[in-house]
């Protein structure tokens, strides 16, 4: 049977950074692996951050999103029957950060992936600057995040100090405690800076496995609730993507913004960006596409195009 591996995370955690290195162990070994990409949203950048990884060893794949949730669970389910078939050693699936973690259970559970696929770890990603307020929904998301980790995996951890890796510990513990999930976060976490990773730390993380805790699973909200909204073709400009971000981020008026992301092209130079609340990454990319995708809650996808457009 195929391991197949979830690396899971809030939004702009840092799951794609961590897949890289976590799938390139395995390559190093000689293992053959396929890495699905699981978004909801309709246009998936992340695969163009994963295309270094492409060659004879590793091959990516991509359950297009756009659609409602269980046309998505049906496109996932065939997807992982076709990689079933393709000689991997090893399956590893980053989803959305707004994934339902459930999902991965169930379609593995079901016929006929049972029988090709068996479920080795489940990783789930957490910035170690986590923001200290956010919605019931995002807590919620932490909680359902994390009930199934084998590892809670820190990232960022050399960005912070032992102060605010032990405030992000402590937000765990609230939204594990508001599901009733009974987790130990401290065992769990693992804070060591990725840089530093060594054969051991890979060795402790291929081998976590994973967890079958309980917790109280609540809906979230269906009106006005998280939402992913991308452009095509924006103008952006390297001198003011970072300021506009900025602007989208702290203005209610645009909804409350989790993560933007994307590619634009500055005079003939392809750039990616990636921001949080509290970081911004903005690197040259050898090729792209004219995309800005924000996530959040409450979206005024009008106004947002209106502002970028300007």
């Amino acid at each position: 049977m195929i391991k197949v591996d979830l690396v899971t995370g809030f939004l702009g955690s840092g799951k794609t950074t961590f897949l890289k290195l976590y799938a390139k162990h395995f390559m190093d070994k000689g293992l053959r692996i396929g890495i699905l990409e699981n978004d909801y949203g309709a246009v998936n950048v992340d695969m163009l951050l994963l295309n270094e990884l492409r060659g004879d060893n590793c091959e990516l794949e991509m359950v297009a999103g756009g659609c409602d949730a269980d046309c998505h669970r049906r496109r996932f389910k065939t997807k992982l029957i076709a990689m079933a078939m393709s000689g991997y050693d090893r399956v590893i699936i980053e989803p959305s950060g707004i994934f339902d973690v459930d999902e991965f259970f169930d379609v593995l559970h079901e016929e006929p992936l049972d029988r090709f696929y068996e479920i080795g770890n489940v990783i789930t990603i957490v910035n170690a600057k986590l923001e200290d307020e956010l919605s019931t929904d995002s807590d919620f998301y932490l909680a359902s995040q994390i009930a199934n980790a084998g590892m809670i995996v820190l990232s960022r951890t050399q960005l912070t100090d032992n102060t605010q890796i032990e405030k992000t510990k402590a937000h765990l513990k609230r939204a594990a405690e508001n599901c009733q999930l009974k987790i130990d976060i401290d065992k769990l976490c693992y804070t060591k800076p990725w840089d530093d990773l060594t054969e051991d730390d890979f060795a402790i993380l291929t081998n976590c496995s994973y967890a079958t805790r309980s917790y109280i699973k609540r809906r979230t909200t269906d009106d006005g609730g998280y939402k992913t909204v991308y452009f095509l073709e924006l103008p952006m400009k390297k001198s003011a993507i970072k300021a506009k971000i900025n602007t989208l981020m702290s203005d209610e008026a645009f909804g409350t913004i989790h993560r933007a992301k994307g590619f634009f092209l500055d005079e003939g130079i392809w750039y990616q960006f990636n921001a949080t609340h509290d970081d911004f990454e903005l690197t040259e990319m050898p090729v792209g596409q004219e995309v800005f995708i924000v996530i959040g809650e409450n979206l005024n996808e009008k106004g947002i195009k209106e502002y970028m457009q300007k």
